[in-house]
Formats: structure tokens, sequence, C-alpha cells
């Protein structure tokens, strides 16, 4: 008789942002387990596991939510998987890179791609001196981030002085920030490439006034032209961003540099944010996720379903009864 084929997992924390996604598992009747990375074990000494692949959507922004345990410990499960040659999308490298900015660019310099310049710091007493030669205003950000926590804005270096001499700076759960040039967006707008894959998948221009850096897509509200969009990814009770949001095609050298990064980075789904600085025409890149949760009424704006290539992706890297 033959054996029942093994489930994908779905290794997630957020109890919203993938619906969606769940949403099209279930049309298709593809088996699935759920695993919380909160509250989770493995056994160093197994030598097979449950799973046909997992799919890691595990969010640095967990620690906001009460997961900070899970961050690390993924990390160390993640490697388990590795060894047991469990197919992972999104694995160790690329959740090793989503959880670093600090090594996210790095990988730009070595990629020779521009980025708003920076410097990488353990402890209060160097933000001066690592703010010496940037241009103000500047902002302090936490190294494991997400959601856009604990971002600050400096537009003078007395008071940056003044926030590390009275202990106000946010150095996040490992204990170390990025001291980095604020960006003015050209447009009053920021890039955000999707890539599926490893390739190109849709972007979008997200229109911000600046004040905030939570631009999370699937809480965008309005596309550009001023439609409502549904955001069935987000929690009822969600508050609405002011976002606006519109489909962008990017150049192709742009294209080709976030395929390169994807590749460098061994994300299999994720997205990379770029902007134009305001300041002198240069095109600097920003952020590089290892998670995406696809922009909010994704067919009202760029005209196509990506939760459905998404599931044909699962479905192609794994064997699901």
């Amino acid at each position: 008789m033959r054996s029942e084929r093994k489930p994908i997992a779905i290794y997630h924390e957020h109890p919203d942002w993938f619906r969606p996604l769940f949403a099209e598992l279930d049309r298709r009747k593809i088996r699935y387990v759920r695993l919380d990375p909160k509250a989770h074990l493995y056994d160093p000494a197994e030598q097979s596991s449950p799973y046909a692949l997992l799919f890691n959507r595990m969010s640095p922004s967990a620690y906001l939510r009460g997961g900070v345990q899970g961050m690390f410990f993924t990390l160390s499960y993640l490697a388990h998987l590795e060894r047991l040659r469990v197919p992972v999308i999104n694995g160790l490298n690329a959740f090793t890179m989503e959880t670093s900015k600090g090594r996210q660019l790095s990988l730009l310099q070595s990629l020779n791609l521009g980025y708003p310049r920076a410097r990488v710091i353990n402890h209060a007493s160097q933000v001066v001196a690592a703010s010496d030669g940037l241009r103000f205003p500047i902002v302090v950000k936490a190294n494991i981030g997400g959601s856009g926590a604990g971002i600050v804005r400096f537009d003078e270096a007395k008071d940056l002085s003044r926030a590390a001499a009275e202990n106000r700076l946010d150095f996040g759960v490992d204990h170390t920030a990025l001291v980095q040039e604020f960006v003015p967006a050209r447009g009053g707008h920021i890039t955000r490439v999707e890539l599926l894959g490893g390739k190109f998948l849709y972007a979008i221009k997200v229109f911000t006034t600046g004040d905030s850096f939570n631009l999370c897509p699937a809480d965008i509200c309005q596309r550009s032209d001023g439609v409502e969009l549904a955001r069935s990814a987000c929690a009822l009770d969600t508050p609405k961003t002011g976002l606006k949001v519109e489909a962008y095609t990017p150049p192709d050298e742009v294209i080709e540099a976030c395929e390169r990064i994807m590749h460098e980075s061994e994300i299999d789904v994720g997205g990379i944010e770029y902007m134009i600085d305001d300041r002198d025409g240069t095109l600097v890149y920003y952020d590089i996720n290892a998670l995406s949760n696809f922009v909010a009424d994704a067919v009202n704006v760029i005209g196509f379903d990506p939760f459905v290539r998404l599931v044909d992706f699962l479905e192609r890297k794994a064997t699901i009864g």
C-alpha cells in the first residue's frame, strides 16, 4: 500500500500576513502544517524530517510580538534541516542575511551597488565617532529590525550626542546598530522589487511622506489614483497607514542587480527596496528582505495574484500529496 506523502511546513509567527497563502493552499487541497517559531522544538538526533519542504516565513520583527525567542532558535533549526537535506525555502543563509542589516551592506559593497553611507556599531559610546563624515540628518537603526521599529532620525550632531549620553538609543536584540545617512527620496517614493525563485516578479512604487519607516506592502491603503485597496493579509483592526502605491517596472539594470542580490543571498522569495537620493540623483539600495508578504490587493495593483505563483513555486520544489 502506498504511504501518504509528506506535507509541506509553513514556518511563521505572524497571525495575519499569510492568510492569502493558506487560502491558495487550501483551494488546491495541498497538504501543509503550520509551525510556530515562538514555541517549537526539534531533536538534533533525528535522521529524517516529517516534511517534504519547509517554507521559512520567520520575521525579524517577531520580537515586537513576543517572539524574540524564535529568532535565534530559527538559526539553529534551519541548520538542523540543512543537515537532514530537507528542502527549505529561504534557508539558513537567507535568514542570516535577513537578520543583519550590517551584513546586507557588506553584500551591497561587494557587488559594487550603491547604498546609504553607514557605520556599524555595538555600543552607544561609538555613535558620535561613527557619524563623523556622514551627512546629517542621520538615522540610528537596529541591525535586526522590521516594520520600521526602533529607527530614530537625528538632524544635528548635538542631538545624537545627547541621545547617546542619556542612553536613549535602541540597538535591538543583538545590541548592534547602524548609524546611517537619512536619504530623502526623490519623487516622494521608494521602489520595492519582489522576486520569486531569484527572478523578478513585480515592482511597486510606495509613496511616503518620509515621516514613517514602516513601509509594509500589505498595509498600503490606496493606489496612487486614490482607489481603496482591500488589505486581506492584515488584521481587520490594523490602522490605515496612508501609504499609496502603484505598479512599476524598473530599468533592466536594476532588475539584474536585484536578481544578483537574491542569488548571492540565497533568498528564494523576497523583496528589495531602493530609492533615488534626491541630494545627488544616485540610486541606493537600502533593504534586503527574505520575508515578503506581497502588496495589498495585488490583482488591483499589479494585475495578478502573486500568491498563486508562489504556490506554483512551492509545488515545483516539493512532492506534495
